[in-house]
């Protein structure tokens, strides 16, 4: 769920000029960013490279030490909303940002003195509507330019060592909902963006600027015709009837009603991975327009699926649908981990996806193969299994809102619409071979009702409730590790709130995140029972857990300030239980434990 795309036409070229300068057989990710990627006392891109593994190989501070970590120095950003993604660091040089208003902060690591700030002028008419609190994602960097996604759409690119605006381009019209919360990602000359507003019914899209000047390389929508898609009916396939196959003509306009595909949803907020091996970029599609199934009948293609598209011309390589004709807004956003592993014994070069959905899949990222679909929360009740030939989950009929109809409230469904995770992104430890996950544990009631499409306006269609998962430790959250290979849970840490900060893995044997109330916690990643660390900082925390060294010296750091769709009551003052997309009730006792405040908290080893 979340916000997005635009319904009306953009005359771009489908596939840019970037195709005629191709050279087959030759991919190359971008040499500048892979530089500074390379140099691992840099934290060069938001997961820490293209894979979005969330793993650093700097282990100074580690199993051993960790637990004599000290505060070094902390920074306010002067915001009070949610603090979500992570500061980069190049070269002796901190890059931060804020939500809206979306500042920027350039920060000298000698001695933490404001380089540069920059305040982007946005009409404050942009936060309503911006669904689940005013967060931005984070900043991009590469040859020299840092690369900010504003709220209200405007995409730009500010000289690394003046701040000066060096140039900007319009990605969609907030007017109609269409807003961004996204990170940028920089892959080859291109930089990659999605947009926001599935709950304005804006209609979903990736797009492509070229990093030199901004101007439009490719734009491919989530559903509609074939061509603005960037799908070839003949040569884009998808998993069907236990193997991969063409899509076909007309896969996604088939699915939809008339025309709701114009006002459909598929929006692409979430993060994006790349292989420069297949010259791929892999992200997740957002829920359908509205959240009431029974005003859109049909599979809903293609909302809710996993995405390869050819990085210079946007063409789809393929895509695979995880939850058809969507009943409960489980967004399909998250992060696709790229990682090669072994799959039930057989060495593979993976994508692995941790969908809202509570189902964790892996696929074959060569070919978009189906190989694993588990619960990655035993609580999860809405389908009892994915059926690994068709790859459609296999609905429990007492949990089917469209089923039940409108105006009925479908109670105890697992996950609640946030998810078994939403957007907080997991870890993978190229040593344990293991995926270390923050999580959800939450299950809702959800009551769909039919709503009228207004231009600019909500178009949402259910009222929700939110409450932790019952028969269970009582908390709304795990962190757990998760063996991909097999599809199976190998640890779990309970939780009191949700885990909604990003992991980070690090060759000295630590796996960090942060709490809803606001603690800092290490643990052992071969353990992760062993809370090693464990600090409480100012704010809640939604924030990505990042590391970098400076001088000889490892440092890690994490954003603090509630927010986001689980802090969305005290960020945004809402006080009905339903505030929130429901999200306010599950998590009133939040405000018992922390409050509003934007800053970051940056730790190391004692001198």
């Amino acid at each position: 769920m979340r916000i997005s795309g635009q319904t009306r036409k953009h005359a771009w070229s489908a596939l840019g000029l970037a195709a005629s300068l191709a050279v087959p057989g030759l991919a190359l990710a971008n040499a500048d960013v892979e530089k500074n990627i390379a140099n691992n006392k840099n934290w060069a891109m938001q997961a820490g490279d293209m894979f979005n593994q969330r793993y650093s190989t700097l282990k100074q501070i580690n199993t051993g030490n960790v637990g004599k970590m000290q505060v070094a120095w902390t920074f306010s950003t002067g915001v009070l909303r949610g603090h979500e993604g992570s500061p980069l660091v190049i070269d002796g040089t901190m890059y931060l940002h804020s939500p809206f208003p979306n500042k920027v902060f350039a920060i000298d690591l000698d001695t933490q003195k404001i380089k540069w700030k920059y305040e982007p002028k946005q009409d404050p008419a942009v936060i309503p509507q911006m669904c689940c609190d005013t967060v931005n994602r984070g900043l991009a960097y590469a040859e020299g330019k840092v690369i900010l996604q504003q709220a209200d759409s405007n995409l730009i690119a500010l000289d690394a060592k003046t701040g000066k605006l060096l140039w900007s381009v319009k990605n969609g019209d907030p007017k109609l909902g269409a807003v961004n919360t996204n990170a940028p990602h920089v892959f080859k000359d291109k930089v990659i963006t999605g947009i926001s507003g599935g709950e304005w019914g804006v209609r979903g899209f990736i797009a492509a600027y070229n990093l030199s000047d901004g101007k439009p390389a490719w734009k491919g929508y989530s559903v509609g015709p074939d061509a603005e898609m960037l799908i070839d009916p003949n040569k884009t396939t998808t998993w069907t009837d236990g193997a991969v196959k063409p899509v076909g003509p007309d896969s996604s306009l088939k699915t939809w009603k008339g025309d709701q595909w114009k006002i459909g949803g598929g929006t692409t907020w979430g993060w994006y991975s790349y292989d420069k091996a297949l010259n791929a970029l892999f992200y997740g599609t957002g829920n359908p327009s509205t959240w009431n199934p029974s005003q859109r009948p049909g599979d809903n293609k293609w909302s809710m699926s996993i995405w390869s598209r050819d990085v210079d011309t946007g063409k789809v390589n393929w895509v695979y649908q995880m939850t058809p004709f969507d009943e409960w807004d489980f967004d399909g956003i998250n992060e696709m981990i790229l990682a090669d592993i072994n799959v039930k014994g057989k060495p593979t070069k993976a994508l692995v996806h941790f969908d809202r959905n509570g189902f964790a899949y892996t696929l074959d990222r060569t070919n978009g193969a189906l190989l694993v679909a588990e619960k990655y929360d035993p609580k999860v009740n809405w389908a009892t299994h994915v059926d690994m030939k068709t790859g459609r989950p296999a609905v429990v009929a007492k949990y089917s809102t469209a089923q039940n109809g409108p105006d009925v409230n479908t109670k105890g469904v697992c996950p609640a619409a946030l998810g078994s995770k939403d957007q907080q992104p997991a870890a993978f430890d190229p040593e344990t071979k293991l995926f270390y996950v923050p999580t959800n544990h939450v299950c809702m009631d959800y009551e769909p009702f039919k709503v009228e499409y207004t231009a600019g306006q909500p178009y949402v269609g259910a009222t929700l409730s939110m409450f932790p998962a019952p028969g269970s430790h009582g908390g709304m959250g795990n962190y757990i590790t998760w063996d991909a290979g097999t599809g199976k849970i190998v640890q779990s840490k309970a939780e009191k709130f949700s885990v909604w900060s990003g992991a980070l893995n690090t060759a000295g044997g630590l796996s960090c995140y942060g709490t809803l109330e606001g603690y800092f916690k290490c643990v052992d990643k071969k353990d992760i029972s062993k809370e090693l660390y464990k600090f409480r900082t100012p704010s809640g925390i939604i924030g990505n857990v990042f590391t970098y060294e400076h001088k000889g010296k490892q440092y890690m750091g994490v954003f603090s300030g509630i927010g986001g769709w689980a802090g969305i009551g005290m960020a945004a003052g809402l006080e009905k239980d339903t505030d929130g997309l429901g999200a306010v009730g599950g998590y009133r006792e939040l405000n018992q434990y922390t409050d509003l405040g934007g800053t970051l908290t940056i730790f190391a080893l004692p001198n």
